[in-house]
């Protein structure tokens, strides 16, 4: 890495000495490795590959797997350099000016330990240097910094209004510092020096992009992707311009990238994943697994959810069943954040992850180990770890007349507070690591620096011994206390020492050095192996390097959830995508305008209930069946290249009472099922709900596949659960009550007249002019376009149309969640009811849906159509009579489908006829 022409004085030569396991004799021995690079040949290779992307600069990079020991190699070139500088000052080969930059100020924190005046000094802790040349050391000059300094700044701060008084009529104002200036402010101790050393450390953000004309990749289509690729080609942009004028302004001998991922990024305009052309050594994860360095990732490679064995587990890659119920923006802008709402499968993951981190616990106090493991948790914005934190360390929750009801976290060991009488631990187990967090200063209750004087003033003479800052160490903020409780968690005698729990948004991805990290689980969504690799990362920091007996590494194991990893990842290019032929679905108007169908739109339903002697009629549809395909896998099965597997259940959830699980149902129903907007719950109906809730419990709910009663604390469970307890409720007083459907305000009525959208899907049926007002029927399966000819063929059938881009819909609530169902026809029905008084026909509305499997969430909207809707609209009395039928279990004969369709039809239409208008029709 010389100018072209300069002569070749030395070889590189690299020193490191470190421990390696032998796989032929089976233990781990001592290695001292010299690598001696003549440069020659090589020289030429990685000049050009240099010279290329980072014109002006040599650059080398070297990839170290997270915890293989980056800032142990840091200090090693820092050392090296300072101490050959000392003998040899003439010598352009070395150098006593470092110029560090960290990706973020976490990092930035976590690297203080190469100032060799630190207290925990790698140079002295890691006995890099011998002690007779200590103070050779001492003569490093060194800063420290995140590439974000870079950034010009405004030198003068007005007002637009101030700015332009002091403009006048002149030229525009010109209040961007220099070159210069940023490099004095960002640098001031380096200044007037020669041939900096520039080190990066994570530098996967730090590069040229190429043109867009070279570029390698495919366009981005995606919004998330865009934004994604415009915030990397910004800070890399950002971090290289801001050494390209270190160079310019002071001179760069050379700049050494470490890295555990030195790779391109997406929109850098090389395939996503590419290494760096300069990169010398490639040291990886999997070499750090296999030699031991680093603990072994278990991640989901089974469970026990229905699926095929190429399936990926749930929790492998938890943010694709959980995204659309997370927050999408952060907690400045998100409202109404519920703690109880976060999804179901999460509360399962956690539980499950949370019942092996106990085990977990318990063994480390056992084996006399004076700190708790760690459980992480990351989270895509500063709302979701919010919801999380509160989950899991408990909450203040606000009521309607200005107080607040203290919630207990649901995870014991990570609790905050005393459940029994709400007062804050002396010790925090769980810390909430974001940036809305840290500006706010919320994260440390009041009477944490009382609790933690003596770690505070360690901290202080830290600080002092640091910088020489007594003012500083004497005016600690909130904001650097919290930072410096993440900073040391699983360090005993250090203010994190007491940290059992972390969740953060993005502080975790890089640079956060804990070893004591055992649990993983990943709340957002990883676009790249890369960022997979950052977050698992963070847990890989083995606890001890002591050998066994058998002069091994004791195995350290870290289990992994919701992050979807892939040891073998390579960088990919994604195809061109076909463009697709669309056609027009639309009314045909006014040719078959006769056909028409109008139905109302229903925004919600009222009943009111007698008060007193509550009783309940339950039925098929009263039942629930709670599933791991509802909650999540109770069952996960994790485990790494190598070594033992580890169970993931939930079943310490066994321990719960009966009794408890039965006093939070009747306290769901009593508090939202029962309880008008506005008004104080009815508690005083606490006892005949409970006595309704217990015949429930006991005879209709059901659980399989590792699924717990104790789960139906969870909020969307107990939510759903209610409704069908309410249901039941209101089917036994339903001729003492009337149940009146809601239409919508602004749009209440809906018909075939307003379908017309446009549609590239290939499965389409086209309509008879004698049946159908659509011309039209977009198809979803192949039973469709049967059921479509059976009921064209049925002379009881005026007129039907398919329910795609139509707009019925029948609000309803699962698992806690309002939603909204599409059953799949409306068909009009000539059941022999007599005219109308103005001559018109009386054609029974038949609303049908077909399921061939019929799980919880079709019992939900079976029950909703029958108990609510149909008796509803039937009420209101200007839609006409509505009726409605379910096809079950059409697909199980495959042999005369059409058949099956057709005779399946009949039977309901006969039930119809014979029924004339009921409000509900049996299930055929």
């Amino acid at each position: 890495m010389r100018p072209v022409g300069a002569p070749v004085v030395a070889p590189f030569t690299l020193s490191v000495r470190s421990a390696f396991f032998n796989p032929l004799s089976g233990s781990h021995e001592r290695l001292s490795l010299v690598v001696d690079c003549p440069l020659g040949s090589y020289a030429f290779v990685f000049y050009s590959a240099n010279e290329a992307a980072n014109p002006g600069l040599s650059r080398l990079a070297c990839k170290l797997a997270t915890g293989a020991g980056k800032t142990t190699v840091m200090a090693m070139l820092i050392a090296w350099q300072t101490i050959n500088w000392v003998r040899r000052k003439s010598s352009s080969r070395f150098t006593s000016g470092f110029l560090v930059i960290a990706p973020g100020i976490t990092i930035k924190d976590r690297l203080k330990v190469l100032q060799p005046n630190d207290p925990y000094s790698y140079y002295k802790s890691r006995e890099l240097v011998p002690a007779d040349m200590m103070q050779d050391l001492q003569q490093a000059k060194m800063v420290i910094t995140n590439y974000h300094a870079f950034k010009l700044r405004n030198t003068l701060d007005l007002s637009s209004g101030g700015r332009a008084l002091l403009q006048g009529r002149g030229p525009e104002l010109n209040t961007t510092e220099t070159e210069g200036q940023m490099i004095k402010r960002v640098m001031p101790g380096l200044m007037g020096m020669r041939n900096i050393m520039v080190i990066n450390d994570d530098a996967h953000h730090c590069y040229r992009e190429k043109p867009v004309e070279e570029s390698e990749e495919s366009d981005l289509k995606d919004k998330e992707e865009k934004d994604e690729a415009k915030d990397n080609n910004e800070a890399a942009r950002l971090w290289i311009s801001g050494i390209e004028a270190v160079d310019r302004t002071l001179g760069v001998s050379r700049v050494m990238d470490l890295s555990a991922t030195p790779f391109f990024l997406r929109g850098s305009g090389y395939a996503e994943g590419t290494l760096f052309p300069w990169t010398m050594s490639d040291f990886s994860l999997m070499d750090a697994i296999e030699c031991g360095i680093v603990k072994l990732p278990r991640v989901p490679i089974a469970d026990n959810l229905p699926g095929g064995k190429d399936e990926m587990p749930m929790y492998r890659n938890l943010w694709e069943h959980i995204r659309s119920d997370m927050p999408k923006t952060g907690r400045s802008k998100a409202v109404d954040l519920d703690p109880g709402k976060i999804p179901t499968p999460l509360e399962t993951a956690l539980d499950a992850l949370y019942g092996h981190y106990a085990k977990t616990f318990a063994l480390w106090g056992e084996g006399g180990i004076d700190v708790p493991p760690c459980f992480i948790v990351v989270c895509n914005n500063t709302a979701s770890s919010k919801l999380v934190y509160d989950y899991i360390a408990g909450y203040d929750r606000a009521n309607e007349d200005g107080t607040a009801t203290p919630i207990p976290g649901r995870l014991p060991l990570f609790r905050n507070f005393d459940p029994d009488n709400h007062e804050p631990y002396d010790q925090p187990r769980t810390l909430l690591i974001d940036s809305q967090q840290l500006e706010s200063g919320e994260g440390l209750h009041k009477d944490f620096r009382a609790f933690n004087a003596d770690a505070i003033e360690q901290f202080r003479k830290e600080i002092i011994q640091r910088t020489g800052d007594r003012q500083k160490a004497d005016n600690i903020s909130e904001e650097e206390l919290l930072r410096e409780v993440m900073n040391t968690v699983g360090k005993k005698g250090r203010l994190g020492e007491s940290i059992r729990c972390v969740v953060s948004v993005s502080m975790l991805t890089e640079g956060w050095d804990a070893n004591t990290v055992t649990h993983v689980l990943g709340v957002r969504g990883f676009t790249t192996q890369l960022l997979c690799e950052q977050v698992i990362g963070r847990a890989l920091r083995r606890q001890s390097y002591d050998l066994n007996s058998d002069g091994k590494f004791d195995v350290e194991y870290a289990d992994v959830l919701g992050i979807p990893f892939d040891f073998n990842a390579k960088p990919v290019v994604a195809p061109p995508q076909k463009p697709r032929e669309t056609i027009q679905v639309k009314a045909v108007r006014p040719d078959r305008d006769e056909l028409e169908i109008r139905f109302p739109r229903i925004s919600g339903y009222r009943v009111e209930l007698p008060n007193e002697n509550i009783q309940a009629d339950f039925d098929d549809n009263s039942r629930m069946v709670v599933t791991p395909t509802m909650v999540g896998a109770t069952e996960t099965l994790n485990s790494g290249i190598i070594g033992e597997v580890a169970n993931l259940n939930v079943q310490h959830l066994d321990d719960i009472r009966e009794s408890t699980i039965l006093f939070c149902l009747t306290q769901r129903l009593v508090e939202k099922e029962w309880r008008d907007a506005g008004d104080t719950p009815r508690y005083e109906l606490f006892g005949q709900l409970k006595r309704v809730a217990r015949k429930w419990l006991k005879e209709y709910a059901k659980f399989e596949g590792g699924t717990k009663p104790a789960q139906l604390r969870y909020q969307a469970l107990a939510d759903q659960a209610c409704k069908k307890i309410s249901a039941g409720i209101v089917k036994h007083h339903s001729g003492e009550s009337k149940v009146k459907a809601m239409l919508d305000a602004f749009n209440p009525t809906g018909s075939t007249r307003f379908v017309n959208f446009t549609t590239s899907k290939t499965d389409r049926y086209q309509t008879s002019v004698n049946h159908c007002h659509v011309n039209w029927v977009v198809l979803d399966s192949d039973w469709e376009a049967e059921f479509c000819r059976v009921a064209e063929a049925h002379p009881s059938v005026k007129g039907y149309v398919k329910n795609h881009g139509l707009g019925l819909e029948v609000p309803y609530r699962f698992m806690g969640e309002a939603r909204r169902y599409r059953p799949d026809f409306i068909v009009l029905v000539d059941d022999g009811h007599p005219p109308r008084d103005d001559g018109s026909p009386d054609y029974l509305h038949l609303v049908v849906e077909i399921k061939g499997y019929r799980g919880e969430d079709a019992r939900e909207k079976a029950n909703t159509m029958e108990t609510f809707w149909i008796p509803g609209v039937n009420n209101l009395g200007t839609y006409g009579r509505w009726a409605f039928a379910e096809f079950t279990e059409v697909f199980q004969i495959e042999a005369d489908f059409e058949q099956q369709v057709a005779g399946r039809f009949e039977q309901i239409v006969d039930t119809a006829i014979r029924q004339r208008g009921s409000t509900t029709v049996a299930q055929a």
